[in-house]
């Protein structure tokens, strides 16, 4: 294989002795971007498991998926976004890890390493390998929000522009809130044993986002952009 020019050959037959690989069984390598390599590696990990038939389809299997990130680091813009979204709190064990860093000018390579590995109280539910519902608990602090936001390069002042109302509404004292939401095409999806939820949803849209019942998205009149104060740069054919 190509990997072998990267590997040592004493890294070779470690790696074989750890997998206790035998002749004519195949090791299959990854690398790239860590979210990439994780899809790669599972749809081929099932593609195999169907090929092979080593899943039992009579079995169900439910699972909790917890300690999600709280934020990853995106290389473009150079800043920490959300995993899931902004409001989302972390773990109590993780708080004053937040406050610390936010209370930082800038943070440095070895900040930004800890900021990632704080843990969100998010949760999914998964069946079978197939998530079927997710949620969290929102952050119901406001200096905790404020801290959060300003980790995410969100200042005061945008912060109360585009989530003043929130924040507001923080300051009365808003109790620990959360919910979960089920994916309830997916979970008819996986009982009539379907491969696609485009079986099981009424009026599906097709790759392209295009919905065959309502022929949209279509265009808009002038009467309808002005009626939505929005104007349309498009120039009319």
């Amino acid at each position: 294989s190509v990997v072998t020019k990267f590997l040592p050959e004493d890294s070779q037959a470690e790696l074989i002795k750890i997998a206790g690989s035998k002749p004519g069984d195949i090791i299959f390598f990854a690398a790239d971007e860590p979210g990439i390599v994780f899809a790669t590696m599972a749809a081929l990990r099932l593609k195999m498991a169907h090929r092979f038939n080593l899943i039992d389809e009579k079995i169900n299997k439910l699972l909790w998926v917890t300690d999600f990130p709280l934020f990853e680091y995106d290389e473009k813009t150079k800043n920490l976004i959300s995993l899931h979204h902004p409001f989302t709190a972390p773990v109590n064990e993780d708080k004053e890890l937040v406050k610390r860093l936010s209370e930082k000018a800038s943070l440095s390579e070895q900040d930004i390493i800890q900021a990632t590995g704080i843990r969100s109280n998010a949760y999914d539910i998964v069946l079978n390998g197939n998530e079927i519902g997710g949620g969290s608990i929102r952050i119901h602090d406001t200096e905790l929000q404020k801290s959060v936001f300003k980790l995410l390069g969100i200042d005061d002042e945008t912060a109360k522009e585009r989530f003043g109302f929130f924040l507001q509404a923080l300051e009365y004292g808003t109790p620990p809130h959360g919910g979960l939401a089920f994916g309830l095409d997916r979970i008819l999806m996986l009982a009539l044993k379907r491969d696609s939820i485009r079986d099981v949803i009424a009026f599906p849209k097709t790759q392209r986002g295009h919905c065959l019942m309502s022929q949209a998205p279509s265009g808009v009149d002038d009467m309808q952009l002005r009626e939505l104060n929005i104007k349309s740069l498009v120039k009319k054919q």
